[in-house]
């Protein structure tokens, strides 16, 4: 890769300019340029404009018997509401090793919402000198994946309330003289999708005319409890006015009112199945098995009950293949889904990170992102992300910074938008080795995986070397394999190398077995319990609303899924005050839900906002375009 004419050497500039200024400073490589880094030829690729092509998935079939790579987790400590620069030190950690260590290595990273961009948080394509560019087409519609998940929810969303308002207007026979209407011969037949709920209900005939009027009814009639649907509307912004609505006011609709609701799109089942899936059959299939609700009877009702989870695999279709991108030194980069890290598992797709393993070799490594805290991101990259692609990660990143622990250890409130207090300004190393019991248990339930830890210290200008020293050495007391300086934002890829020399040793230190949380044979209230259990509690509590859903999804057969735990990431514990690593608590669980496609139970610990709203002074008002060069200015 050294000799390789896509890498850059950054010239960096101090102090550290605006992310939108430094990624407009850089003409990007073509991509083709980044394609052919990956031995990728034209055929393997669809190009998006210059600086964009979607991987196609026959690279996976033409490269099967190929080796892999390397692969590294990178997660962090429980952060601050500014975050602690996972995507930063994900980004940094491959310029070290693509541009300075001479490693071939792909990035794979989560497509970011719009809603966070127009929002509070801003972009999401790492910061300073180690950024995926360009930085506006990452950070906005990019190859329109979420645009497509949009359309297919959108589709499912309003075919669910029409089947409703079409059941409440027909008799069984015209229902289904309506779903089965005559060719031109005179002869009725079923389309494809309707053996799916054929098979389903146990009906083997395969001819309309042959159903008995008890049959008719069981396979017309899906009898939906309006009162069951989980499916909502969704679109890709930040809109609070949108979370609670009434559908069905018109004249036209009868009277057929519900209150329902939008998500932000990144929330939708669609965006996890993406991630999850392995394959465009396995999509298919997982789009078709989604859950929508449930008919009056209690039994579950899918999209291909509804004759819709085939369009909404028509709808995914380019989605479904990765987006080749790159750093600003001229590593590749693979952006693929986005979903929540909370009421989803936050990590971007299986099919990238299976091509990115496969395109940089064995001795290559690919480094992937896991959102929010270790608690969440990390554990559900191995329990559930890992279940479903048969992976094994050689190493896990723990991205910590002094500001964090200072807040672990007792530091005043850290609030986005206002000013820090001066104790996270100033040398207090007592108050960052008090906040370090936070970092250790990350490390120790990390380790537990089977996995080599690496500890990054993402350094900030007013961290000093004692405080550094402090981490370093509770990182290493904890059990971490290695524990690093890093300064990548002000540096790029150079400022990674002690991280990216660690991880190398790390991957090639032993060969590592991947030891999950939990079995998958053990009961839904078994399975929570492990988790809690790694997150300090000592029990869990149910509220009468989730003892019941546990006992529905376990009666429907759905038991055996792995778990997704939506929590607050501010804390190991449900008190999102509770900060350092609280114990002995008990963590309330208020509801569970599922997402059947996908394939997982979510339980609800507290009130979890799946439409973020608009703050008062949201991220737009720096947003504009520079007219007289068509490049994008204010974006962060």
């Amino acid at each position: 890769m050294s000799s390789s004419r896509s890498v850059r050497k950054l010239e960096v500039v101090s102090p550290v300019p605006a992310d939108i200024d430094i990624a407009n400073s850089v003409e990007p490589f073509h991509i083709s340029e980044i394609a052919k880094d990956l031995n990728l030829s034209p055929n393997h690729y669809d190009l998006y404009g210059k600086y964009k092509a979607k991987v196609l998935l026959s690279v996976l079939d033409e490269l099967e018997s190929s080796d892999n790579g390397y692969y590294v987790v990178v997660g962090g400590i429980t952060p601050t509401p500014l975050g602690e620069g996972k995507s930063t030190t994900t980004v940094g950690l491959c310029q070290a090793l693509g541009a300075y260590l001479d490693r071939k290595v792909v990035t794979c990273l989560r497509q970011p919402s719009q809603g966070p961009t127009f929002g509070i948080k801003g972009g999401a394509a790492g910061g300073g000198y180690s950024q995926v560019i360009p930085m506006d087409e990452f950070n906005l519609h990019l190859t329109g994946d979420i645009h497509a998940i949009t359309a297919a929810n959108n589709l499912l969303a309003a075919a669910i309330d029409t089947r409703i308002f079409h059941e409440s207007t027909q008799s069984d026979k015209a229902l289904f003289n309506r779903l089965c209407p005559p060719n031109k011969e005179g002869k009725r037949k079923f389309s494809d999708i309707m053996f799916r709920r054929l098979k389903k209900l146990d009906i083997t005939k395969t001819q309309p005319e042959d159903l008995t009027p008890e049959e008719v009814k069981k396979f017309a009639r899906l009898d939906i409890d309006p009162n069951s649907i989980t499916w909502r509307r969704v679109m890709d912004v930040n809109d609070r006015f949108l979370r609670k609505i009434t559908v069905g006011q018109g004249p036209e609709e009868k009277g057929m009112v519900r209150e329902t609701g939008f998500d932000i799109s990144v929330a939708s089942e669609i965006m996890a199945v993406l991630a999850l899936t392995t394959s465009l059959t396995d999509m298919r299939e997982r789009l078709g098995k989604m859950v929508i609700g449930n008919s009056k009877a209690g039994e579950p009702i899918t999209a291909d009950d509804l004759g819709v989870g085939g369009a909404l695999t028509v709808l995914m279709k380019d989605a479904i293949n990765p987006t080749l991108m790159q750093t600003l030194e001229g590593t590749p980069v693979l952006v693929h889904a986005g979903p929540f890290a909370n009421i989803a598992h936050g990590n971007s797709s299986i099919v990238a990170d299976k091509i990115a393993l496969k395109l940089v070799g064995p001795q290559g490594f690919v480094v992937t992102e896991a959102g929010f805290g270790a608690d969440i991101g990390t554990e559900k990259f191995m329990n559930i992300k890992c279940r479903y692609s048969d992976l094994r990660p050689q190493c896990a990143v723990i991205v910590a910074t002094i500001r964090a622990l200072k807040m672990h250890g007792g530091g005043p409130e850290v609030v986005a938008g206002k000013p820090l207090d001066h104790a996270y300004l100033n040398e207090n190393v007592p108050l960052v080795e008090a906040g370090c019991v936070n970092l250790a248990r990350h490390i120790i339930n990390t380790k537990a995986y089977g996995v080599n830890v690496v500890v990054a210290v993402n350094k900030f200008s007013t961290d000093t070397e004692a405080e550094m020293n402090a981490v370093m050495n509770a990182a290493m007391a904890a059990g971490a394999f290695n524990a690093v300086i890093c300064t990548h934002h002000a540096h790029g890829g150079k400022g990674a190398v002690d991280l990216g020399v660690a991880v190398q040793r790390a991957c090639a230190s032993g060969n590592q077995q991947l030891k999950y949380l939990y079995p998958l044979d053990i009961s839904i209230k078994e399975k929570i319990e492990a988790i809690a259990k790694s997150y300090g509690a000592s029990g869990v509590e149910y509220t009468e609303q989730a003892e019941k859903q546990i006992e529905m999804y376990t009666k429907q057969g759905f038991s055996g899924l792995p778990i997704c735990m939506a929590k607050t990431q501010y804390s190991f514990s449900h008190n999102a005050a509770e900060k350092g690593a609280p114990s002995g608590f008990i963590l309330p669980i208020r509801d569970v839900r599922a997402s059947i496609g996908a394939g997982f139970i979510y339980p609800l610990v507290g009130t979890m906002s799946t439409m973020p709203g608009l703050p008062t002074r949201p991220c737009f008002y720096e947003i504009d375009l520079d007219t007289a060069t068509g490049k994008v200015i204010g974006l962060s």
